[in-house]
């Protein structure tokens, strides 16, 4: 089973509107593999652990018909509430019970959630689902990000990356998944035809409160909250007040560049 660590309401609420879309980069490097492998067109793509929708948007612009699949109810209610696209739908189930027919799928994607599965009954699930010819592409961004901003993008950086520290002290085990660039998932990938791409950078636009609540929205910083909730709080403020210093601006509304490296398992059945 999944391990579930997005199911709060107010967590789904935070994870929507500041978790951001996959970036220009990675969306070319899997559509240039669809492309590659005549993926493209499909007539079904299922987005699996689509938390509130980002990688299912960008999806939609491609595909005909596109479901996006969660196992938090919140989650999905957030998905539904932030977009009406005609070519979206949202179902709710695990991602290790897929609730499509026997090679129905033309293309399964997963973006930054592939590491919160059962790896080895997820991809019998894939397997069982995707047609022949059918393509899977699995991606997550990594911990080492970095910020730009004028003269200060090195010091900016540091503190950022001092913040983050703070929060990954209170990482679930499963983050070793990400940490080992999803070599696991690469290996567990049932197609002898597949890839693996540790290199793709995407810069994303960002604000000052962006870039916090994107640290609030990830699941370590909820486990914070839960463990030292003013200790959590404190630590943000006293980021976003040390960073806006540095840049020598007083507002959090200030445009930064936020850089980061994504990792992508490609593989056609």
């Amino acid at each position: 089973m999944s391990t579930q660590m997005f199911e709060g309401k107010g967590h789904a609420a935070v994870y929507q509107k500041y978790r951001f879309a996959p970036g220009k980069e990675l969306q070319q490097t899997i559509l240039s593999y669809l492309q590659e492998k005549k993926a493209i067109p499909a007539e079904l793509v299922v987005d699996v652990g689509c938390g509130s929708g980002q990688g299912t948007l960008f999806l939609a612009e491609h595909f005909q018909k596109v479901v996006g699949t969660d196992i938090s109810e919140a989650q999905i209610q957030e998905a539904r509430d932030s977009t009406s696209v005609p070519n979206i739908s949202y179902l709710v189930c695990p991602a290790e019970e897929l609730p499509f027919q026997d090679g129905s799928v033309g293309v399964l994607t997963s973006f930054t959630a592939a590491h919160w599965f059962d790896i080895g009954r997820f991809m019998s699930e894939a397997q069982r689902v995707l047609r022949p010819g059918g393509c899977v592409a699995i991606s997550t961004y990594t911990v080492d990000m970095s910020l730009r901003y004028g003269h200060c993008s090195q010091q900016l950086t540091r503190i950022f990356r001092e913040c983050w520290d703070q929060i990954l002290k209170y990482s679930h085990n499963r983050l070793k998944f990400v940490l080992e660039n999803y070599k696991e998932i690469f290996e567990a990938l049932p197609f002898p035809d597949k890839k693996r791409i540790t290199d793709i950078y995407d810069k994303i636009p960002m604000t000052v409160e962006g870039v916090l609540g994107y640290m609030e929205s990830a699941s370590p910083y909820q486990t914070f909250m839960k463990n030292d909730p003013e200790g959590a709080k404190s630590l943000l403020k006293e980021t976003e007040k040390r960073m806006l210093e540095t840049m020598g601006v007083s507002s959090r509304e200030t445009p930064v560049e936020f850089w980061v490296r994504h990792v992508c398992v490609l593989g056609c059945k």
